[in-house]
């Protein structure tokens, strides 16, 4: 599931490129319709508890997939700026609900299996990227058609994807509410506790999935269009993102589980403003494609880490704190595609992008919600 996930969007992406040329977009115009992924993710985010209450986490995950193929060759072979938003629209709306569904049922089995293993689950959806991003940089370098590359990737993860389906967890979601934990001192109402946390740990997404905008959106524009690479070699932008993020997550677990949540969050938040700071100071192919990579590891388990804390809020009913952090996300990544291209059209992309650093900065500053070992093992 969290490979097909990872795979089927990001074939689009490093073909971001020839859509541009294509459709004559300036870098504003882009981004508004990048914008228009968390925007569709806003409308439908909010519906995912229900639907997973009501359908089970497998059924709304894998159904969304399958659907989300066909709309992402749709996006590709869209005629113009207004159908490409469209379709990236629907992407996002479906996005949503989906990264919830396979996120809840990833916690259900992680509290099966007794210890932590969500950041294993992501290192398997940049596994996908990675491969996704890689088969687009190829198509792009052979000048295969969009409506061809797209069809063959959405027909091979569909089938995957349904193959997966056949081994997940059956029966209904748990309907378990955690209580808080005994405090001494005053008494402070459980959910003012649960929605503070609940927001820096949105913040600490946020600033995570603007690594992985930069590398998703701007890392093939950027590589291309500022510092003149070709299309095969500016694909290894988004490459370098989601790869690191493989490495860094599939070693997460035995980080978090060693160090706890709050160290390793406050590191990644580091390595993410020192990677891409030196490579917007000291601008070149290489450097960059390294800076973008030392960002996608610093950025690793802050989503997952965000997302199996809000999870474990006390006060909230099953799927509801993991619901409310992926809306907020999406509500918080709203703004980032437009900000960077406004910015890019204002003066140059490379200024844009120091957002990035700037988010790992922020990391930093907010990652003491994080209980020192929130993530240990159990037992």
């Amino acid at each position: 599931m969290f490979l097909t996930n990872g795979a089927i969007f990001t074939n689009l992406m490093p073909r971001y490129p020839a859509i541009i040329e294509s459709l004559e977009l300036s870098n504003a115009q882009f981004g508004l319709a990048v914008a228009a992924v968390p925007a569709g993710s806003l409308a439908s985010g909010l519906l995912a508890g229900i639907l997973i209450r009501r359908l089970r986490s497998s059924r709304v995950a894998v159904g969304g997939m399958v659907l989300t193929g066909g709309v992402v060759l749709l996006a590709g072979l869209a005629p113009s700026w207004a159908l490409f938003a469209a379709a990236l629209f629907v992407v996002g709306a479906l996005d949503s609900v989906i990264d919830v569904a396979q996120n809840t049922h990833g916690l259900r089995v992680q509290r099966l299996y007794g210890r932590s293993i969500i950041n294993s689950f992501h290192a398997i959806w940049s596994l996908g990227a990675v491969i996704g991003g890689l088969m687009g940089g190829g198509a792009a370098a052979l000048g295969m058609s969009l409506g061809l590359h797209l069809s063959i990737s959405a027909v091979t993860f569909i089938i995957v994807n349904l193959v997966a389906y056949r081994f997940l967890l059956p029966g209904p979601e748990p309907q378990e509410v955690i209580e808080a934990p005994a405090a001494d001192g005053p008494a402070v109402p459980v959910k003012t506790v649960a929605y503070g946390a609940l927001a820096l740990l949105a913040i600490i997404a946020i600033c995570g999935a603007t690594v992985e905008d930069a590398g998703g959106t701007w890392a093939a524009v950027y590589l291309s269009g500022s510092l003149g690479a070709a299309p095969g070699i500016a694909a290894f932008g988004l490459v370098a993102v989601v790869g690191a993020q493989f490495v860094g997550r599939a070693l997460g677990d035995r980080f978090v589980d060693r160090y706890g949540q709050r160290a390793v969050a406050r590191v990644g938040g580091l390595l993410i403003a020192v990677g891409i700071g030196l490579a917007l100071a000291f601008p070149s192919v290489p450097g960059t494609i390294a800076g973008f990579g030392l960002a996608g590891f610093g950025s690793a388990t802050l989503i997952p880490g965000a997302m199996h804390t809000a999870d474990q809020l006390p006060g909230f009913r099953p799927g509801t704190g993991l619901t409310l952090l992926s809306w907020l996300l999406r509500a918080g990544f709203l703004l980032t595609p437009p900000l960077v291209g406004l910015i890019a059209d204002a003066s140059s992309l490379r200024l844009g992008l120091l957002l990035v650093p700037v988010a790992g900065i922020i990391v930093i500053f907010c990652s003491g919600v994080f209980s020192p070992h929130e993530q240990r093992a159990a037992g």
